[in-house]
């Protein structure tokens, strides 16, 4: 791409702001070599890349991207055997750690959409060995500490040794000669410590005069009695420099051996923050990804100059290389025009640079071998050229390069000369790159190329759009209208005289009023459809606004019912609960009842009536269970069915069907008459159980459902016991109780063998808390 094209449309100025975002030199030095790629597998790349990191930062907002340095210089001297200072080594150290804070950030991600950064992460080589061989011998300040070797440790021990009882002497000299000194100190000169003595005192003090003061009046005399502790100190710091060069000798040949992983490590890293920094600066501009074509179409919606501010920018739509390769705008100075058509080239450029496009979603952009630019003057005095002069020089230059792959953006076509001349020039060229398929956005003064646009298919007319009333531009970019010149509608509201305005509109031909009156009629029709179109939006928002208020309320009338329901629900299983309770409580009385005195004819039919009326009305709603039970109340049943009576929780044997939904259940002694919708089927009647009904009610009125065997001898019980059996089954109960106490246990075991053996018995249990325990055995029969 050239680089003059570049400057023009200001693509270094994005550079500039791209850079601002990086966290690194090494990302840094990558945003300064960017330039737009002619790839589009490349380019699309980048845009994948730069997407993958603005999705990053949306869920996590920031990178961590501290402590890593560029170290490259550093680790090439370690190659050629240079010495690396301890804060070289300190910055390698911080690299690594800075590389494996990074690495375990993405790794630990729970996003699965990452490709492009787990693998650059993946990559990245953790060199904990040579992180920690660095920390243990240099600290967070840069000094390598005593603990880096032995010997170290032991020169500086004495180095403290020697520098205290130098210390203890120089003070003993300031206690005790602080008449001689011209100040109570010890100071330092030539690195050997010395006091301030009076020049006059300076036989008394004796030693060596390493400098004086600017006055002659102070020696810094060095005692004699220090001088050769001074001299071990000075020889003790020499053995810990040699030392400390060893030691960083060491560490230089163990960065050296790692140099291969520590140099891709650092490109990984320039790269990632090279990402991230992309993924920034979108967020900064509010863009949006681009889909990258190489066929020319660039679709852009509400697209905005990435240079002007966010207040002050104009969005526009702009659309080009689909239903037209070619835009020529017209319309007044300083209305937008030349900033549109930095904006189209502008974002050309960034896109196949991989950047984002301050636009809204959804946006299409193309990917150009040139972008070609001729904008604004660029006339030039050392060469002696004129305005038009300038132009026709870059014109020339992008006529003989120009193809089906450039983007042209011209600024002012054929100005700076005769206006029928230049007119006629500028559609000359036009239909020359026209004719060469390029994508070409073209802005002009001249009133002849407003009907350019009309007499070919492959161009349309724009304006930026101008208000009369406040005598401003809009900076709108009107697509498929043509501006107007407006000046006799501006000189009107500046307060022309009306008759200078009417005699001036008397030299204007006819052919050229009627196209400013139908400019004027499609700038009013497109105002009107956009205004309709405004009003339909709010219409479609008000709809959806709405229809969201309506699903929320009938979610919460669907959530409510369905609590109603549930609380119903609970309701009727209180009542049926409570209906068992009384069931259970007429039973046992009747079972008291009996026991103690025996029942009468009314006594039955009175418990019989209690138990009908503990049965609960219920309502039950609409739902999947009474379509369940519909299904099972459709099957029909016959005298003998063994069912399960649902209000008592009990099962007993159909009766007789008394009308279409009610029958007669024979539930144990009692007769209960219940609705069909609260009857369950279990199992039809065995044939081989079939018995006449007048045999099977002529039993019932004098067979008991219980048979006391207390107080009988044990084989007299047992024929008592086998009789009953063969009475019970013939009156057809379900389950008979057999009473015989508890005592030795002699009569319950003679029982509970009978039960075995005896084909008209299918299973025995001992009774229950409230059926005599283990005074009583139940039989259920055949």
């Amino acid at each position: 791409m050239d680089s003059r094209i570049l400057d023009v449309l200001e693509y270094k100025k994005i550079i500039e702001r791209l850079s601002q975002q990086t966290a690194t030199s090494l990302g840094s030095e990558q945003v300064k070599a960017l330039r737009p790629s002619t790839d589009l597998q490349e380019v699309q790349l980048w845009q994948a890349e730069t997407d993958e990191a603005a999705h990053v930062l949306r869920l996590k907002g920031q990178a961590p991207l501290g402590g890593i340095v560029d170290i490259k210089p550093s680790l090439k001297r370690t190659t050629i055997g240079g010495i690396l200072s301890p804060y070289e080594c300190l910055e390698i150290a911080s690299t690594i750690y800075g590389g494996k804070q990074l690495k375990r950030f993405i790794e630990d991600a729970e996003e699965p959409e990452m490709p492009m950064l787990r693998e650059l992460a993946g990559n990245i080589v953790s060199l904990n060995e040579l992180e920690r061989h660095i920390r243990n011998c240099i600290d967070d300040h840069g000094v390598v500490m005593d603990g880096a070797s032995s010997q170290l440790r032991s020169i500086r021990s004495r180095i403290r040794t020697y520098e205290s009882r130098i210390r203890d002497k120089m003070d003993a000299y300031t206690k005790s000669k602080s008449k001689m000194l011209s100040d109570a100190i010890v100071t330092i000169r030539n690195e050997r410590y010395v006091l301030p003595v009076k020049q006059e005192y300076r036989s008394a003090i004796g030693g060596i005069v390493h400098d004086q003061s600017s006055s002659g009046a102070t020696l810094f005399i060095e005692p004699q009695a220090i001088v050769d502790l001074n001299n071990q100190l000075q020889e003790s710091k020499v053995q810990e420099k040699n030392e400390i060069e060893k030691i960083l000798k060491e560490l230089s040949e163990a960065i050296a051996a790692d140099e291969t992983y520590l140099y891709e490590n650092v490109k990984r890293l320039g790269h990632i923050d090279f990402m991230f920094a992309r993924a920034k600066l979108a967020q900064t501009m509010k863009a949006s990804k681009p889909t990258m074509n190489d066929h020319g179409v660039i679709n852009m919606r509400q697209a905005r100059h990435p240079l002007i501010a966010a207040e002050e920018v104009v969005p526009n739509d702009v659309e080009l290389g689909k239903d037209y390769t070619s835009i020529v705008i017209t319309g007044p100075n300083t209305g937008g025009k030349t900033v549109t058509l930095k904006m189209v080239g502008l974002c050309t450029l960034m896109a196949q640079s991989g950047l984002q496009i301050p636009a809204m979603d959804g946006l299409e952009m193309a990917v150009f071998e040139n972008v070609f630019a001729d904008i604004g003057d660029e006339q030039s005095i050392e060469q002696s050229l004129s305005t038009f002069s300038s132009h026709m020089t870059n014109i020339v230059d992008i006529l003989s390069r120009v193809d089906d792959k450039s983007l042209v953006l011209f600024d002012e076509l054929g100005a700076g000369t005769d206006p029928q001349e230049g007119a006629a020039l500028a559609m000359s060229i036009l239909d020359e790159v026209v004719s060469r398929h390029a994508r070409v956005i073209a802005t002009t003064h001249y009133p002849e190329l407003k009907a350019y646009g009309y007499n070919r298919n492959e161009v349309t007319n724009a304006s930026v759009e101008f208000d009369i009333d406040t005598l401003k531009p809009t900076y709108r970019l009107l697509i498929g209208v043509p501006g107007r010149s407006n000046a006799f509608e501006i000189s009107r509201r500046l307060g022309l005289d009306e008759s200078v305005i009417t005699s001036a509109k008397q030299h204007v031909g006819r052919d050229s009023e009627s196209v400013e009156n139908m400019i004027a009629s499609l700038e009013q029709s497109k105002r009107e459809a956009e205004r309709d179109y405004e009003h339909a939006e709010e219409l479609l928002e008000e709809a959806e606004e709405l229809r969201n208020q309506l699903k929320k309320q009938w979610d919460q009338f669907e959530h409510q019912k369905e609590k109603l329901y549930e609380k119903a629900e609970q309701k009727a299983e209180k009542s049926l609960q409570k209906a068992r309770q009384d069931a259970e409580d007429i039973v046992n009385e009747l079972r008291q009842m009996k026991h103690d005195t025996g029942l009468k004819e009314h006594e039955w039919i009175e418990a019989r009536k209690q138990l009908d009326e503990a049965q609960p009305a219920l309502t039950q709603h609409q739902s999947k269970t009474k379509s369940v039970q519909t299904s099972a109340e459709s099957k029909e049943l016959k005298p003998g069915d063994e069912v399960k009576l649902l209000t008592l929780n009990q099962n007993g044997t159909i009766i007789e069907k008394v009308s279409a939904k009610e029958y007669h259940v024979q539930v144990g002694v009692m007769k209960v008459k219940a609705k069909r919708k609260d009857i369950e089927f279990i199992q039809s009647e065995q044939p081989v159980q079939e018995r006449p009904m007048a045999t099977v009610k002529g039993k019932s009125h004098h067979v008991k459902t219980e048979l006391d065997l207390r107080g009988e001898r044990y084989e007299e019980a047992l024929n008592h016991l086998e009789k009953y059996v063969d009475d019970a089954v013939l009156a057809g109960y379900p389950r008979v109780s057999i009473i015989h106490g508890k005592g030795s246990g002699a009569l319950r075991t003679g029982v509970q063998n009978f039960a075995k053996t005896h084909r008209s018995v299918d299973t025995y249990r001992a009774g229950g808390m409230n059926e005599g325990g283990s005074g009583v055995t139940i039989l259920e029969l055949r």
